[in-house]
């Protein structure tokens, strides 16, 4: 069998839960196919090892534009992804013990084949606590299980946010203005430890994510919360608006990007608000690219494709 032909094969979560009007890995799919790569889906439940070689039970699938029914299951294969020319880790968080299973395996893969995010890189960067070596660009943070510091935290800034570690779209934030000790020691038995940063309260005006690909920053939306919200994210009710980044901005971005790009990772979405990288460095399945095209006309999809080839 020829190895590496023209085969995409995507680690996602069900077809089915695609949301046709703003899923990045659509995006990038329906892109792949105009360049001529099949697609091949699967999930990690689906991933086997055998005899030193990563197989799949896979779906082959034909992704249509603008179409009512967005996909069609044309085929199944159990398939070896080393036969693949891409793999890509489209899978939402939790990253949990399950996501990091599935690096794993991926990480036994030949190096012809390009997994996008490296596995290993992926594993190695936990999306809250990698901004830690971006301190300086930070509102007050610390990252912390000790509700003393935590208490001592709060006097100092007056209004501050918890976020679990390994939270992931805005779900799980508690926001302080005054200590309520037994909804914190509830907050850290669950999650265990948290980045506890002080709150801008900019935040209202929203947050700017940034698009960075294979070191480069290439564009961003702002995403504004809701009304009576303080969270951004698209996927808890906030709207994504056009912007610019400042040069200050540009500037930070610029530096986290090349560190991501030598740490293996290709494909990241970061966070600001204010002139504030505020933490998440999302690197496990980056979302945005459609509202961007949507706000600039601007197909990352493209770039990201014409960029991918220059993986060695």
């Amino acid at each position: 069998m020829l190895k590496n032909k023209k085969i995409i094969a995507i680690q996602g979560d069900d077809i089915s839960s695609i949301n046709v009007k703003t899923d990045t890995t659509l995006m990038l799919a329906l892109e792949a196919q105009k360049r001529g790569y099949s697609i091949y889906w699967y999930k990690v439940s689906d991933l086997i090892f055998i005899n030193g070689n990563v197989f799949a039970n896979t779906k082959i699938v034909k992704f249509n534009d603008n179409k009512k029914k967005f996909y069609k299951v044309i085929g199944s294969k159990y398939f070896c992804l080393s036969n693949a020319k891409y793999i890509l880790m489209r899978q939402n968080p939790p990253f949990n013990m399950d996501y990091i299973t599935g690096t794993f395996f991926l990480s036994y893969l030949n190096m012809k084949t390009k997994v996008i995010n490296n596995p290993n890189a992926v594993r190695n960067v936990s999306e809250k606590f990698y901004s830690a070596q971006f301190h300086k660009f930070m509102p007050d943070t610390i990252f912390t299980k000790d509700i003393k510091i935590i208490t001592e935290f709060l006097k100092k800034n007056k209004k501050i946010v918890l976020k679990p570690v390994h939270g992931y779209s805005g779900k799980n934030i508690l926001f302080l203005q005054k200590m309520n000790f037994k909804k914190v020691v509830k907050f850290l038995r669950q999650h265990s430890h948290v980045m506890v940063q002080k709150f801008l309260p900019s935040i209202k005006k929203g947050d700017k994510r940034i698009f960075i690909i294979n070191g480069k920053v290439k564009g961003c939306i702002t995403r504004v919360p809701s009304k009576n919200s303080n969270l951004s994210n698209l996927s808890q009710g906030g709207k994504a608006i056009k912007c610019k980044l400042t040069i200050k901005e540009k500037k930070i971005a610029t530096i986290i990007a090349k560190k991501l790009k030598k740490d293996k990772i290709f494909f990241a979405g970061i966070d600001f608000i204010s002139g504030y990288l505020i933490g998440d460095i999302n690197v496990t399945s980056p979302t945005g690219l459609p509202q961007l095209k949507d706000l600039t006309g601007n197909n990352l999809a493209k770039y990201f494709w014409d960029e991918a080839r220059k993986l060695k």
